[in-house]
């Protein structure tokens, strides 16, 4: 998306270079199981910088429903650096159904996790309550065909929020819309 260049430029670079080939759907909140008990756990090993500080883990009070994949766990050494958040004050793009989003602890360190949003999410905007930090999520891109298998995907198995078993990615790819 235009207003989100720099996040946009690095989710197409996991999704041109075929990172989320073989990927998977890892995680589920739904709200029936947010309780950050295991989140600390479950961010370890994901497409989130394993640098970053793993003390602000969300407020589960500020309830959200998403789901989150990530690459093919066999990449991860090739993944790139952390990018610069880009907040949804400066961008416009807000947390819809639909909307896609780099998954994140601290500012500044996605990777290339992302997350999908059930429903209207406006917790995950900056300013939002669910982040300690209150800066929001970057969102960038929008789904436009198949919330139905996404939230087929949110309703699956899952223990605690780590789905179980993963839905796997079998091939990602650029879909362009019909103007």
């Amino acid at each position: 998306m235009a207003h989100v260049p720099a996040t946009t430029e690095n989710f197409l670079f996991y999704l041109d270079g075929g990172f989320y080939d073989g990927g998977r759907f890892h995680r589920t909140v739904r709200l029936d199981n947010q309780s950050n008990a295991n989140l600390k756990a479950e961010a370890i090993g994901s497409g989130i910088d394993p640098t970053a500080d793993r003390s602000n883990l969300p407020d589960d009070a500020i309830a959200i429903e998403v789901v989150q994949g990530g690459i093919d766990p066999a990449r991860a050494h090739d993944q790139r650096p952390a990018i610069n958040l880009q907040r949804t004050r400066d961008t416009g793009v807000r947390h819809l159904d639909g909307t896609i989003s780099m998954a994140r602890l601290t500012p500044d360190s996605a990777v290339s996790d992302f997350f999908i949003c059930v429903n209207a999410q406006p917790e995950l905007d900056f300013g939002g309550r669910r982040n300690p930090d209150g800066q929001g999520f970057a969102a960038f891109g929008q789904v436009i065909d198949g919330m139905d298998v996404v939230r087929a995907i949110q309703a699956q198995p899952s223990n605690g929020q780590a789905l179980d078993p993963h839905v796997g990615i079998v091939r990602a790819y650029r879909v362009v819309p019909n103007p």
